[in-house]
């Protein structure tokens, strides 16, 4: 039974210190949509989305009112297009954007996740047409997203797939240069993408999943650093964790009570809670600060990975308890843009590329919107992509890359997306070149954890 002050407590969390449910995203199967002709089948996945997800935005906002906990985003992901369109006759799949956005539209959620594609061992006719297509699709709409999984810890990792993605971050980049590159903002680059995610922009409903479902992601940085803040000044670092977990475990079960009631009125199955702790550009509500509220001078410096790890494990530890439904990535997220004090701490010099690679062998996911010089090469960014997907692979963990390679840019220069998007200084990259050996393509074989049977 919950006591008063834990009432309380958590009333407090959500006035004061930015506690929300950052995301309701709906995961809707579009394998019954198929079609030879692209028309009918795009007509069938507008038909599908647009039944399926009437009323999400609306139960969101009855849920936000009678429990008085905000919900930041209602979204949607679906299977990945290229599994749906491949046995259609276009010979594009901008049109599938099209009608992703439409439909996203029309019942009223901020993204639509799932332009996405498969590529960790090879590819087919269609992953091709899709991976050709996310440029335009991305400069064309407002809330797609898109994503490829170009690794696996079984599979290795498929190099042609990641130099394709080098260039096709380039290209992305180009198209919005007017907007810093922003496109580039809405494309995730995987290595061992988890079917159940309902974060964006790397969100698509998988092939074992239902066909309609409900997943939840929380939030709280700001919640862990005031509760840190409140510990004497030589709490052992095992008390710390903790205290970290014990706030997990109230936030979790927070958003298992919304993921429930949502999916009990929309008459559908819930799905899973996703643990992570995902920043926002407001004031306090930073991973970079816990970090710092831990006792380091600032984040990046000598000590980061570790006390980030020591964060990642206890969210993960408290957040099981408190369900048994944990899915997606669960962690804590270090989006750079999104993250106000990510920010301060790359414009200081303490967080540099090289620092953020380590600490994302810890963390949730990986190098996540993270602003390069536009003049950056697609080979280069390719084998950015490569390091994380190869973290990912040995430490059978997720990893992805969120890359913009922001037109005209140099070092030191910002980048301005607005909203939870954020911005962010440009990073430095090496200028040492690793077109050698991204141009050998083939296939990084799989580990020997992959012999796991």
């Amino acid at each position: 039974m919950l006591t008063i002050h834990e009432i309380l407590e958590t009333i407090k969390m959500v006035q004061e210190e930015n506690l929300d449910i950052r995301t309701v995203t709906m995961g809707v199967s579009l394998r019954d949509c198929a079609d030879a002709d692209a028309r009918a089948a795009c007509r069938k996945i507008y038909a599908k989305i647009t039944r399926c997800a009437a009323r999400l935005v609306t139960v969101g906002e009855e849920i936000e009112r009678e429990y008085g906990i905000p919900i930041v985003n209602k979204r949607i992901a679906v299977t990945p297009i290229a599994l749906v369109a491949e046995g259609s006759d276009a010979e594009s799949y901008l049109v599938f954007a099209r009608t992703l956005e439409e439909a996203a539209a029309a019942v009223g959620v901020n993204f639509i996740g799932g332009f996405a594609a498969l590529v960790h061992k090879g590819f087919t006719r269609g992953d091709r047409l899709l991976i050709e297509a996310i440029p335009d699709a991305l400069a064309e709409t407002e809330r797609v997203c898109a994503a490829v999984n170009v690794a696996t810890t079984k599979a290795g990792i498929n190099m042609d797939a990641v130099a394709l993605m080098g260039q096709t971050i380039k290209e992305t980049a180009l198209r919005t240069a007017d907007r810093d590159g922003i496109g580039c903002a809405k494309l995730v680059v995987f290595a061992n993408a988890p079917e159940d995610n309902p974060f964006m922009a790397g969100a698509f409903h998988g092939v074992g999943e239902p066909e309609c479902v409900v997943n939840v992601g929380v939030s709280g940085p700001g919640v862990v650093k005031r509760a840190l803040q409140e510990l004497p000044p030589d709490a052992d670092l095992g008390f710390l964790s903790e205290k970290i977990k014990k706030l997990a475990f109230k936030i979790t079960r927070m958003g298992e009570l919304v993921g429930r009631e949502t999916a009990r009125r929309l008459g559908v199955p819930f799905g899973i809670v996703d643990l992570s702790l995902a920043p926002t550009p407001a004031v306090g509500d930073s991973v970079a600060e816990i970090l710092e509220v831990m006792g380091l001078e600032r984040c990046g410096g000598p000590g980061t990975t570790a006390a980030l790890a020591l964060l990642n494990d206890a969210v993960k530890k408290g957040g099981a308890m408190a369900s048994s439904y944990v899915g997606g990535l669960s962690g804590a997220f270090i989006p750079v843009s999104e993250d106000a004090g990510m920010v301060r701490a790359a414009e200081a010099g303490a967080l540099t590329l090289e620092k953020l690679e380590a600490m994302t062998a810890v963390c949730s996911v990986g190098l996540d919107m993270i602003a390069v010089p536009g003049d950056t090469p697609a080979e280069t960014i390719a084998a950015l992509i490569a390091d994380e997907a190869a973290i990912g692979v040995i430490n059978q963990k997720t990893t992805a890359a969120r890359i913009i390679p922001a037109p005209g840019k140099k070092p030191g220069d910002r980048v301005e997306f607005g909203g939870l998007l954020g911005g962010a200084p440009v990073l430095p990259v090496s200028r040492f070149s690793p077109a050698g050996f991204v141009r050998r393509g083939g296939r990084i074989p799989a580990p020997v954890q992959s012999l796991g049977n």
